[in-house]
């Protein structure tokens, strides 16, 4: 006969051991390990190896390539192709001048409040889409629509509307960004498992109540992801607005200094627009979206804190 071996308990006790023992022993052990190699902060080098690094990389690549077109002569109009040289002379002279940080705040405060907006709209709009079948079936497809539709096409009404003024930028941004997080919620919403709704609902969670603290966590990587491209869709809204429509009383922004750089037919001046647009749109992703989206994962258990 095969022999059980037997195992003491804190209290001396006889426990017999089983595979379901051994098995919760193994998972224990595993979860203690993972643990015990996450506490500690990485060190700099790994950091900048693994997040420093590899942009720098990229970025000095880029500027040899560019500086190698024009020093072999590759590209020889510069009213093509600037040098690296000539733009980054047109930076200096606008920060020397006391207007580069003004292009950029413009279009930035007009941004981040036109998304606001944006979200204060389309969060309780997306939820009435998921949540109402009615509701559903009358604006879900318009919502989609709208989310295919260009946002540069949002910019001639707009002005015949509203003016050359903010409320137009305004007016633009809310087009092109609301129809992206109402659809990012509701995606979020469909993937919410019924075993959650059911739970809340045993619990007394209903109505506001389980839509605050069932739906809506439930929910968020999908709305999370409504809201990074509300965000790139509100951008892009804005540069058109800028572009297109220019006025003394709206001020320089970015899209507007691109146009002005198209219009004086400066290379180096568009290049600096477009870095400067660039440099903002992932300024926004690296500062709050990608925070975020690993604040989502790691609470998910997706993402090990390291």
């Amino acid at each position: 006969m095969a022999s059980t071996e037997t195992k003491a308990d804190a209290a001396g006790r006889p426990v017999k051991d089983s595979p379901g023992n051994d098995m919760a022993g193994l998972e224990a052990g595993l979860d203690a390990l993972e643990t015990t190699a996450h506490t500690g902060r990485p060190a700099f080098r790994q950091t900048f190896v693994e997040k420093i690094l590899p942009p720098l990389v990229a970025i000095a690549l880029v500027l040899v390539v560019w500086q190698a077109l024009i020093s072999f002569k590759v590209v020889t109009d510069p009213s093509k192709l600037p040098s690296p040289s000539d733009v980054w002379g047109e930076v200096k002279d606008a920060w020397l001048q006391g207007t580069l940080l003004g292009y950029i705040w413009t279009s930035v405060s007009r941004g981040l409040l036109g998304f606001l907006f944006a979200l204060a709209i389309g969060t309780p709009l997306g939820l009435l889409v998921a949540r109402v079948k009615f509701v559903r079936a009358a604006i879900g497809p318009i919502l989609s629509g709208l989310q295919s539709l260009p946002s540069v096409a949002w910019v001639p009404p707009a002005v015949i509307w509203l003016g050359l003024n903010n409320s137009m930028m305004f007016a633009v941004i809310l087009l092109g960004a609301v129809p992206s997080i109402a659809n990012g919620l509701v995606s979020g919403v469909d993937q919410v498992s019924p075993l959650f709704l059911r739970a809340g609902r045993t619990m007394g969670a209903t109505g506001l109540r389980g839509t605050w603290h069932i739906v809506m966590p439930a929910a968020l990587p999908g709305y999370l992801a409504g809201l990074k491209q509300g965000w790139a869709f509100s951008w892009r809204s804005l540069m058109a607005a800028e572009i297109i429509a220019s006025s003394p009383d709206l001020g320089i922004g970015l899209g507007q200094l691109l146009e002005n750089g198209r219009t004086a037919s400066s290379m180096s001046m568009v290049f600096l627009a477009i870095f400067l647009i660039l440099f903002v749109g992932i300024a926004i992703d690296l500062l709050i979206f990608s925070p975020l989206e690993r604040w989502v994962l790691r609470s998910r258990g997706l993402l090990v804190k390291s």
